[in-house]
């Protein structure tokens, strides 16, 4: 599936680095730029589904830029970010044809909200939710509803799925049976409920049926479980 492509317009070394790491980490195709000029280089040679502009920056302005975007016609949507926190100059970007607007200093959280929603408002876009998870041999699609080990699709149980995926979410991280229980059951977790352990064991029996030589979960003693990486 091919993810969201996205220009990032920081001049700020520090703050166009963590932009990228955040997005990045988010799945999303991101290309960096420091400057007015720069940015529009890259918005004439390439295509972008989002541009995050920040509106101090040297040589062109941010508005410059994003008048060059409109005056081109370049087929984008457009995140304005800019210290300056009053209605007037946010009324002014929207005008000017800034599809959002956020202040700094943001919140990371609220950014990626912004830019997920940003996202599905364009229709144009490529962008599709990040619900497709690969791990090994292992294929789970959430838009789908689908797991499948070698191709072959794996019959899994609403929360026999939802484990998985959360666990996939992030293969290098062990989720406790609490963080399990209560992302999965939404419920409090009371310490002696067995049934992630049940449901644990049911995921690994359905995929070894397709590759017996293969192990996907891996059991850390005393804290929870995790993806096998290694």
């Amino acid at each position: 599936m091919e993810m969201a492509r996205i220009l990032v317009v920081e001049d700020d070394i520090d703050i166009n680095n963590l932009l990228k790491e955040l997005l990045s980490g988010e799945g999303y195709q991101v290309q960096g730029s420091f400057s007015g000029t720069e940015a529009m280089l890259w918005l004439e040679k390439d295509q972008f589904d989002l541009v995050i502009l920040d509106l101090m920056l040297p040589g062109m302005t941010g508005e410059e830029v994003l008048e060059r975007i409109k005056d081109q016609n370049i087929d984008t949507t457009v995140i304005a970010v800019s210290a300056k926190d009053d209605s007037k100059s946010k009324i002014h970007m929207l005008r000017g044809g800034a599809d959002d607007y956020i202040t700094k200093p943001f919140d990371t959280d609220e950014l990626l909200a912004r830019v997920e929603v940003a996202l599905r408002k364009n229709k144009k876009s490529s962008y599709q939710p990040k619900e497709i998870y690969e791990f090994k041999d292992l294929r789970l699609d959430g838009n789908n509803f689908t797991v499948t080990v070698k191709g072959k699709e794996i019959a899994l149980t609403k929360r026999e799925f939802l484990i998985l995926k959360l666990l996939m979410s992030n293969p290098n991280k062990v989720f406790t049976k609490n963080n399990i229980f209560e992302s999965v059951w939404e419920e409090e977790f009371v310490g002696e409920d067995n049934a992630v352990n049940v449901h644990i064991s049911n995921i690994r029996q359905k995929l070894s049926k397709e590759n017996k030589e293969e192990t996907y979960i891996q059991t850390v003693w005393g804290i929870g479980f995790k993806m096998a990486v290694k």
